[in-house]
């Protein structure tokens, strides 16, 4: 159930971004598996996260991505981190900068949410690196 109702400017903006960083590919799943339960919730994270905050900007979306990837793992969001990382392959966020993140999550946010998000990304990458994605691929 793709939302066709809401053409503000935000959500229009938020929706390329979205598609820009996350992929064509992950944003179609996303909005086919809509339904009217969800629907709010879509819209909410396509016009404020995606079409307010990503779409800023002061930060370019490697920095955005960088820093969305140490919160999530800081917050122990596993799921979210991963895709994120998938992400990396539009968004031009290097390994080298997740591992930094990654050492920040450490200090700032404690060695086990550090150590366990080092596991996903491990496993993210590797998936890429099994299907040929590299930078500049698009995500799904």
């Amino acid at each position: 159930m793709a939302n066709t109702q809401n053409s503000s400017e935000r959500y229009r903006k938020g929706l390329a971004t979205r598609r820009a960083v996350l992929g064509n590919a992950h944003v179609d799943r996303a909005l086919a598996n809509e339904t009217p339960f969800d629907q709010p919730f879509q819209e909410l994270i396509t016009e404020t996260a995606w079409g307010n905050v990503w779409s800023r900007e002061t930060w370019s979306k490697r920095e955005r991505s960088i820093v969305t990837i140490a919160l999530l793992a800081a917050l122990g969001q596993h799921e979210e981190v991963a895709m994120h990382v998938r992400a990396t392959q539009n968004t031009g966020a290097s390994r080298e900068d997740v591992c930094e993140a990654l050492l920040h999550v450490a200090i700032y946010a404690g060695v086990p949410a550090a150590n366990h998000a080092f596991k996903i990304v491990k496993a993210a990458y590797a998936e890429m690196d099994a299907a040929g994605k590299t930078a500049g691929e698009e995500a799904e």
